[in-house]
């Protein structure tokens, strides 16, 4: 789970102060005394360890941090409004009638519950992740909704759903959490102490080369720098980047682009090649044709990927001899290749050093129908750090030395 989101009031007094540099207009606007703001800045320069205001006789300055900081909650508040609205008209088809600001009376032990929830789907286990009591998480789940008007759990057979309303709010606050970490890493950077963290959602392409050269280059440049790599089916990676989980994505694009949220960078253009292992009798054919392949049996990833798609183009109905093997390990397809007269259908630059170990081979078969494009994926609105700026740089550097090898 992200980290736990900050009191929502200290955030909005804190920007009305970098607003307006003044903690009496600040105080008029988010109801709260001037002892109070001055109280929540104090805080919030504590858990950030460094100054967000200058004190001067004309008012409150934000520092170089305080503006950066600024930016990162105006972004984040505005997320958790867009997400209450959204999710309050899903309420408002069932006749809620609240017309006043909701995010104004949510506290972020709302929040929180409500992304403990959903990450848990289980009340019990939701209060033991964030550190506290069923009942207590519980209670402030069903604030929420009372709040929203708005049904946001229905209990299933399973444990606890989330209605649309809920989903609409769960992913802009996840999204705010976010926003909030990226303004917490930039800050630690303007110390000196570069040592976020970039999440990346990683398909299986761009982990042969492309990945381990740009990361190996981040961490020359940038030691303290964490990297996470997450490896999973297309739609969950792509879930993870709405949600504000991963940083970007990084494999095959989709024609069309999936959803209207995110953008995609094509690096370079790769073509899938027909591998056997070296020795395979189809090696010894100089022309090879449809039934040539369908005479043998093949590995292949599962239902879904777009490679599985081309090897179904391919094969034009015809059957395989021997049942299929479905896996996106590459592990596993080397190994079965290597012990069997297996085929498989994968880009050249996943194989590559098993190819120049002289341990597999391509066939003579055109191709050029299955030119795809690789790339990055990230969210239409997404705002990276610096650092992690320069990774995108060096993954564009990395594509070209490894686009189109021959």
């Amino acid at each position: 789970m992200q980290s736990a989101l900050p009191n929502l009031r200290h955030l909005r007094a804190f920007c009305e102060v970098a607003e307006h540099r003044s903690i009496t207009q600040a105080a008029e606007r988010v109801y709260l005394s001037q002892p109070a703001i001055t109280q929540a800045i104090a805080k919030l320069e504590r858990q950030l360890s460094t100054q967000l205001f200058e004190r001067l006789s004309d008012g409150m300055h934000p520092t170089d941090a305080g503006r950066l900081y600024a930016q990162r909650t105006g972004r984040a508040l505005e997320l958790i409004r867009h997400g209450c609205q959204e999710a309050f008209k899903m309420g408002a088809e069932s006749g809620n009638r609240r017309k006043c600001a909701i995010e104004q009376m949510l506290t972020a032990t709302q929040l929180n519950s409500l992304i403990a929830v959903a990450d848990a789907r289980n009340f019990s286990l939701a209060a033991r992740s964030v550190g506290t009591s069923q009942p207590a998480l519980h209670r402030a789940a069903r604030d929420l909704e009372s709040l929203m008007e708005t049904r946001l759990f229905e209990k299933t057979s399973q444990g606890i759903e989330l209605t649309r309303a809920a989903r609409i709010l769960v992913q802009q606050v996840k999204l705010a959490f976010a926003e909030l970490s990226q303004g917490n890493a930039e800050i630690a950077a303007l110390k000196g102490v570069d040592n976020g963290i970039i999440v990346i959602g990683s398909m299986p392409l761009a982990r042969h080369g492309i990945l381990p050269t740009a990361i190996n280059a981040l961490a020359g440049e940038l030691s303290d720098v964490r990297v996470s790599v997450v490896a999973a089916p297309y739609a969950e990676l792509l879930h993870g980047l709405r949600h504000g989980e991963l940083d970007l994505l990084i494999g095959a694009l989709r024609d069309p682009v999936p959803v209207d949220d995110v953008v995609q960078e094509t690096l370079f253009h790769d073509t899938l090649s027909i591998v056997a292992r070296n020795g395979h009798p189809l090696t010894a054919k100089t022309r090879i044709d449809v039934e040539d392949l369908a005479a043998y049996p093949w590995v292949v990833p599962e239902q879904g990927i777009p490679t599985r798609d081309h090897f179904e183009t391919l094969l034009q109905g015809n059957l395989t001899a021997g049942g299929l093997v479905e896996s996106s390990s590459i592990v596993l397809i080397i190994s079965l290749l290597l012990e069997s007269d297996r085929l498989t259908l994968i880009s050249r630059q996943q194989i590559r050093r098993e190819q120049a170990q002289g341990l597999v081979t391509t066939l003579p078969y055109d191709m050029s129908s299955t030119r795809r494009p690789i790339g990055l994926t990230t969210r239409r609105d997404w705002r990276p750090t610096a650092t992690q700026v320069r990774f995108i740089e060096l993954l564009r550097e990395s594509a070209k030395r490894f686009s189109d090898i021959d």
